[in-house]
């Protein structure tokens, strides 16, 4: 009888200790989730090599599942959530899936870290395996293999963003606008926007075929794009014949800086009679690049304002030079500007050193931290909410333009750009549109 009762207290002991191991993990996730260093800006990577290391393809699945059953010294867990669906899920997975012996643990692992981030409903909040994390810090680089399209998510549908110049995306006649159905046949309901890079890049020579439709179109159409290397210039500068200085900007990227900053010193040296600023189908990147661009016409006070609760808020401030503050300013922007060209537009506009010519922007006005995992994946998480410096929310909103000019699908296979003339027409006589302000410029949010 005594033997009896101590097996079953035994037992008891067992259970108790395997569900509160179980229970634990769950606080071992958002830990794992949490770790990392903070880096500041719209984006922000650091590459290292065990990144690079991890990020090779033959890597990246291999290894168990470690942590499965760990003990916290903490035992905190919310009591509405019980953990022991997660694992009761993950062992009827790995019993009575059809091709059970093909299911690799890390992919489930990294599946379900996948879903934690996306179920919080904002498609800029992402968690990224090693391969797809390496592929982020390549763009940022500004050189990869791949297409040269910028995407995103708008309305729930996988959209072009941004071609970028004489890149294989732009040659095979994608557009800004474009909405992507299907990548290689499947298709991208659902999908987030990391997921969608990492299968349409590829290596240079290789085909991918991207299901688009736009609004000419009666049905989507397949588009088969040869991939190529990118390296994206992401400032080309031009004085042209009529005495107006072009600079035209791609993205927001590690090179951005010094580049227009030589753009800089050259328009100070030549004294053009007036600037076209083109951010037209860029799609962003650094913020500190895009404060500095702005502060070479705001001298002083508010570039951007960082919102990050109602009750909290950071004031980005113009860097003291505005060089460029004397000359006669146009911007250009359309439905492919984001982020960070939306950040130096809407300054430019609320503190009235510029005209914005074209099309309202994007609207992808969300700041993402990107936190650096142990494996070398990483989890991109949105913080904060960008205002103009009038308190004007850019996310979802966009920038509307002072002046609102399209440019056709029929102008773009003539090679015409009604935009850029707009733009030298409000160059030509700019005090005639001194007073020219967009509707929106009156909707400012309540301090």
């Amino acid at each position: 009888m005594k033997n009896i009762e101590e097996k079953e207290n035994l037992n008891n002991e067992i259970q108790l200790k395997k569900g509160f191991l179980k229970k634990s993990f769950f606080f071992v996730l958002l830990i794992l989730l949490m770790l990392g260093s903070y880096f500041g800006g719209v984006y922000s990577a650091t590459k290292n090599s065990i990144v690079e290391e991890l990020a090779k393809e033959k890597s990246v699945y291999l290894g168990k599942v470690l942590g499965k059953y760990s003990e916290s010294e903490d035992e905190y867990l919310s009591q509405d959530v019980d953990f022991d669906l997660f694992w009761e899920v993950w062992a009827r997975l790995e019993s009575k899936y059809v091709d059970h012996d093909t299911i690799n643990e890390k992919k489930l692992f990294y599946g379900a870290l996948r879903g934690l981030a996306s179920a919080v409903g904002d498609p800029y909040t992402v968690f990224m395996d090693p391969v797809v994390s390496k592929g982020f810090q390549d763009d940022l680089a500004g050189t990869f293999e791949g297409i040269g399209a910028e995407i995103g998510i708008k309305n729930d549908i996988l959209t072009i963003v941004a071609p970028l110049p004489e890149m294989p995306a732009e040659k095979a006649g994608l557009m800004a606008g474009d909405k992507v159905y299907a990548i290689d046949g499947e298709s991208t309901m659902g999908i987030s926007i990391d997921e969608a890079v990492n299968k349409i890049r590829g290596e240079k020579g290789t085909p991918v075929t991207l299901t688009i439709f736009r609004d000419s179109f009666e049905i989507p159409e397949d588009i088969e794009i040869i991939r190529g290397k990118i390296t994206v210039s992401s400032v080309r500068a031009t004085m042209r014949d009529d005495g107006v200085y072009v600079v035209k900007i791609t993205n927001f990227n590690e090179d951005t800086k010094r580049k227009f900053d030589e753009a800089v010193g050259d328009i100070v040296e030549s004294n053009p009679s007036g600037v076209i600023i083109d951010l037209r189908n860029n799609p962003g990147g650094f913020l500190d690049t895009a404060i500095e661009m702005a502060s070479e016409w705001i001298e002083d006070g508010s570039v951007v304002i960082e919102k990050f609760s109602e009750d909290k808020r950071n004031e980005y401030l113009a860097r003291g030079r505005a060089k460029l503050a004397g000359f006669n300013t146009v911007v250009l922007v359309n439905g492919g500007s984001a982020s960070a060209s939306e950040i130096v537009a809407g300054a430019l506009q609320d503190r009235d050193k510029a005209k914005i010519v074209g099309m309202q922007t994007f609207g992808k006005g969300s700041v993402q931290t990107l936190e650096t995992l142990s494996d070398g994946s990483s989890l991109k998480i949105t913080v904060a909410k960008w205002l103009t410096p009038k308190g004007r929310s850019i996310n979802d909103e966009g920038i509307a333009p002072d002046i609102e000019t399209d440019l056709s699908l029929e102008d773009y296979n003539n090679n015409i750009d009604p935009q850029l003339e707009k733009a030298l027409e409000v160059l030509a006589d700019y005090d005639s549109f001194k007073d020219v302000k967009a509707t929106s410029t009156e909707q400012i949010i309540e301090e």
